[in-house]
């Protein structure tokens, strides 16, 4: 359990059945009653955010979540199959369990699995990672005054906005979290 007035963001909880991660809270001690906490709180399976207004020091259940180390080795079908880096055990998810991050995910690749008893509830991958460019136009010198940008497609089948300079076969590092180009490797 876990009382209200040690929300932070980032603190998980558990209500009606489902996960939420706290995004936002501000501690409000109005004039004439009693103190409370409004809460900005985003469901991990499905992203919903909802605002929630709880009471000082009300306590709620904290989510006991398991964050293991895997690797990505191959994809079976559709399936994305993980080896766990300490017992050597695998795991099958699906793309609608991984979501949108699995456009990065390749062979090879260490990622963070979350669960909520043996429901999986994100993979986190690395805040950057390095891919080839397998597919872009190329870049004509004089066609901009001051840089642009074109699309490329990265060995995984990501399309990443980069600078005109890129050619096919260059090393690129992506920033996961916001689809961006970061630099050459």
């Amino acid at each position: 359990m876990i009382s209200s007035n040690d929300f932070r963001p980032g603190v998980s909880i558990e209500l009606d059945g489902a996960v939420w991660r706290v995004v936002e809270f501000l501690h409000v001690k109005p004039g004439k009653g009693s103190a409370f906490v409004r809460t900005k709180l985003k469901n991990v399976q499905t992203g919903n955010v909802i605002e929630r207004t709880f009471r000082a020091g009300e306590t709620v259940p904290q989510a006991t979540l398991e964050k293991r180390t895997m690797q990505h080795t191959y994809k079976d079908g559709e399936d994305y199959v993980f080896m766990d880096m300490e017992s050597y055990e695998e795991a099958r998810l699906t793309p609608a369990q991984i979501g949108d991050r699995a456009k990065y995910l390749k062979e090879g690749m260490e990622v963070n699995i979350v669960k909520w008893g043996e429901q999986v509830l994100e993979v986190e991958l690395p805040n950057s990672v390095v891919l080839e460019v397998v597919q872009t136009d190329p870049g004509v010198k004089g066609d901009t005054a001051t840089g642009g940008s074109k699309p490329a497609i990265v060995e995984t089948g990501a399309q990443v906005m980069v600078p005109l300079f890129i050619s096919v076969g260059e090393r690129i590092r992506i920033d996961t979290r916001s689809d961006t180009y970061l630099g050459r490797e």
